[in-house]
C-alpha cells in the first residue's frame, strides 16, 4: 500500500500574510487561541530533580548498530539521558520499573497525523470484511450522525473483500441518497462517491480523466463512481473545510493515540499551512506530547517555506526542513507507475501525479532552499524516475548532504537498487506494508518483479540506510506490528509459514534501530533522539514484552506499551507495572 495523504484531509486555505499574522512577528503563536500549558519548558525535565528508573530491562541501539542492554536509567532535570546504570546520588527521585522493558521511544518515519486525527471522527472501514459489512457500517454511522452534510470515511479494500472489482456509487445509494457520501480507499489512492456526490461535483461521461487520475467507467462510459488518484479532487475539493479548531483537535486526538502505542516522535508525510500553524502554536505552548518532524506539502513549502523552516523549534518538539512530493499512486488500486504493464491488467501501467519535467524542477528547487526533499514512489518506474531526478539535482545543485529520502521504495527495478547507495538516499519503507499487501503484490508485479519489492535485506546488504513507519492510518500505527512484519515477514496469525519471502527479513536488532535510531537519522535529529545515550532527551517507552526474548505462544506484535516519556516527563499510563 501506500500514503494515506495522496488526497489529504480538506483544510483551511490559508494564505502566506495570514499564516505569518496567525504566527506573529517572530513568535510561534501570538493570536491563536491559548492552549493549556506552561511553555516549551513545561515539555521536558523531571520536575523535581534527577529521576532513576531502575529495576529494568533496558535496551538501545548503539552508534555502530549493536544491542546494549541496561538495567537503569538517569534523567537530569532537565529531561536528557544523564546515564545508564548510573548510580543515584542524594535528591534522586527512584522509581521501580519492575523489571519492565525500557526501550528508546518509537520514531514512525512515516504517517499522516491529519488523516489519522480526522478518523476518529469519520466512518471507519478499516476492519471490513466484505461489502455488506461496510454497507452496514454506512447505514448506521449516517443513521448515527443526521446533522452531518457530508457522510466521510476511509479504509475499504475490494481486496479485502473479494468484491473481484471497485465499489460503485450504486453499491451506496441502497443505503444513502439524501446526502453526499465520499469514503476513501485505505491507501489513500482512490475513493468512491454515491451518486448525490458526483453530482456535486459535476462528474459525468463527458468529464475527462485529470492527468494522474482515472475515473472509472462502465461499459457506456458513466463514471461508475470511483476515482483513481489525482480524480480524487473533483470530490474532495468540495467537501466543506475544516476550521482552524478542527485541525488543531485533529494533531491532539492523533498524538494521544499515537502516545498509547510507544510513538514518541513522528515524520508527518504532508503538513500544509494550516497544520504547520497549528504545530507551531501546540509546540510553543508546551502541549505537544510527540515530536513532530513535518513534511511540508509543496503548497506550503512555495507558500511559507522561507519562514517555516527550522531545524528544532521549542526543545525539539518541531522540525520543518522537508518537502513532500508524489510521483505515482499505489499498488492496490493500480495506480503505482510501473515500467511494463500491470501482471492483472496487461493494458495498465499505472499513473504518473506529476509529469517528469515538472518533477526535476521542484527537486532541484527544494534543494537550492536548503530543504530534504521526500519523493513518494511506489511502482518500478515511479522509483526509477525519482532515482533519475536526484541524480540530475545532484549534479545541478549539489545534495547538501541532507539524506534526500524515497518514500515507500516499494517495487524497484533490481538494477536500481544499487543506486539507492551510491545516490546516498534513505529508503522510508514501512514493514508492515509487506504482510498488508501479500495477499494481492505478486498478482500485480508477477513472480520476477516481485523480487524487487518489499526488498529491506537487500537494502540494508548494500549500506542503506532503512527508516521504518507504518503510513497510519493506512496500515496499524503500532510500531510493534511494524517490528514483527519486518522480522517474521508474516502477519499477526503468522502467515505465511515461515514468512512471505523470509529472505528479505530483519534481525530483532535492525527492527528496533529502522524505528529508532535510523528513523532518527533519517529526520536530522539522531543527535537529540533515537536512542538513549546520555545528553540526547529521555524518550522512552515501557512495555510488557521484552521484543529479544519473547514467551513461548507471543509475538512481537502482542507487545502492550505501559508508559511513555517524552523529555523526561511521563506523558502515557497504560497500565499497572
Amino acid at each position: 500500500m501506500c500514503e494515506a495523504c495522496a488526497t489529504p484531509p480538506p483544510a483551511p486555505v490559508l494564505t502566506r500574510a495570514q499564516v505569518l499574522r496567525l504566527l506573529g512577528v517572530g513568535v510561534g503563536a501570538a493570536v491563536l487561541p491559548a492552549v493549556a500549558g506552561g511553555g516549551p519548558a513545561a515539555a521536558h525535565g523531571t520536575g523535581r530533580g534527577p529521576v532513576l528508573v531502575d529495576n529494568v530491562r533496558g535496551y538501545t541501539v548503539t552508534r555502530d548498530g549493536r544491542l546494549h542492554r541496561f538495567s537503569s536509567i538517569l534523567i537530569a532535570p532537565n529531561g536528557t539521558v544523564a546515564g545508564l546504570d548510573a548510580r543515584a546520588g542524594r535528591g534522586v527521585r527512584r522509581i521501580d520499573g519492575r523489571g519492565r522493558v525500557l526501550l528508546p521511544g518509537m520514531h514512525d518515519a512515516h504517517g499522516h497525523l491529519w488523516s489519522y486525527g480526522a478518523l476518529a471522527s469519520e466512518l471507519d472501514l478499516s476492519g471490513t470484511r466484505s461489502l455488506a459489512e461496510a454497507q452496514q457500517a454506512l447505514a448506521a454511522y449516517a443513521a448515527a450522525n443526521p446533522d452531518l452534510a457530508w457522510i466521510t470515511g476511509r479504509g475499504w479494500n475490494q481486496v479485502i473483500w473479494g468484491l473481484g472489482r471497485f465499489p460503485t456509487a450504486a453499491d451506496l445509494d441502497g443505503f444513502v441518497s439524501d446526502r453526499p457520501v465520499w469514503l476513501v480507499r485505505v491507501d489513500g489512492h482512490a475513493g468512491v462517491a454515491n451518486s448525490v456526490a458526483l453530482a456535486l461535483a459535476g462528474v459525468t461521461r463527458d468529464t475527462p480523466d485529470p492527468a494522474g487520475g482515472q475515473i472509472i467507467r462502465d461499459a457506456d462510459g458513466n463514471p461508475t463512481g470511483t476515482l483513481i488518484d489525482n480524480a480524487m479532487s473533483l470530490v474532495s475539493s468540495k467537501l466543506p473545510a475544516p476550521t482552524l479548531e478542527d485541525v488543531r483537535r485533529r494533531a491532539l486526538t492523533a498524538q494521544q493515540k499515537l502516545n498509547a502505542v510507544g510513538i514518541t516522535s513522528v515524520s508527518d508525510a504532508g503538513t500544509d499551512a494550516a497544520g504547520y500553524v497549528i504545530l507551531r502554536e501546540l509546540a510553543g505552548a508546551g502541549a505537544l506530547t510527540m515530536r513532530v518532524n513535518a513534511f511540508l506539502t509543496w503548497d506550503a513549502f512555495t507558500a511559507i517555506g522561507a519562514e517555516a523552516r527550522t531545524d528544532s523549534f521549542a526543545a525539539d518538539m518541531l522540525r520543518v526542513r522537508t518537502v513532500k512530493l508524489y510521483v505515482d499512486g499505489a499498488l492496490g488500486s493500480r495506480g503505482a507507475a510501473l515500467l511494463e504493464p500491470y501482471s492483472d491488467d496487461p493494458a495498465n501501467t499505472g499513473l504518473l501525479r506529476i509529469a517528469p519535467e515538472e518533477l526535476d524542477r521542484r527537486v532541484t528547487a527544494i534543494l537550492r532552499q536548503g530543504y530534504q526533499a521526500a519523493i513518494h514512489a511506489i511502482g518500478d518506474r515511479g522509483n526509477r524516475l525519482v532515482l533519475d531526478a536526484f541524480e540530475r539535482a545532484f549534479r545541478t545543485v549539489g545534495d547538501a548532504r541532507l539524506r534526500h529520502r524515497v518514500e515507500h521504495a516499494q517495487v524497484v527495478a533490481l538494477d536500481d537498487i544499487p543506486r539507492f547507495r551510491d545516490l546516498g538516499l534513505i529508503a522510508s519503507m514501512q514493514p508492515v506494508h509487506a504482510t498488508d499487501d501479500m495477499n494481492m503484490a505478486e498478482d500485480r508485479v508477477g513472480p520476477e518483479r516481485i523480487k524487487g519489492a518489499y526488498a529491506w535485506r537487500k537494502m540494508l546488504d548494500q549500506g542503506t540506510v532503512i527508516a521504518s513507519g507504518s503510513d497510519f492510518p493506512v496500515s496499524s500505527a503500532l510500531p510493534f506490528e511494524g517490528m514483527h512484519a519486518a522480522v517474521t515477514r508474516t502477519d499477526r496469525e503468522g502467515r505465511p509459514a515461515g514468512g512471505w519471502y523470509s529472505d528479505e527479513a530483519m534481525t530483532p536488532v535492525e527492527a528496533l534501530r529502522s524505528f529508532t535510531r535510523d528513523a532518527a537519522y533519517a529526520a536530522h535529529q539522531e543527535r537529540v533522539i533515537g536512542s538513549l545515550e546520555p545528553g540526547r532527551w529521555a524518550d522512552f517507552v515501557v512495555t510488557d514484552l521484552d521484543p529479544f526474548h519473547l514467551p513461548a505462544g507471543r509475538a512481537m506484535w502482542q507487545t502492550g506499551v505501559l508508559q511513555t516519556w517524552v523529555g523526561g516527563r511521563q506523558v502515557g499510563d497504560y497500565g499497572d507495572l
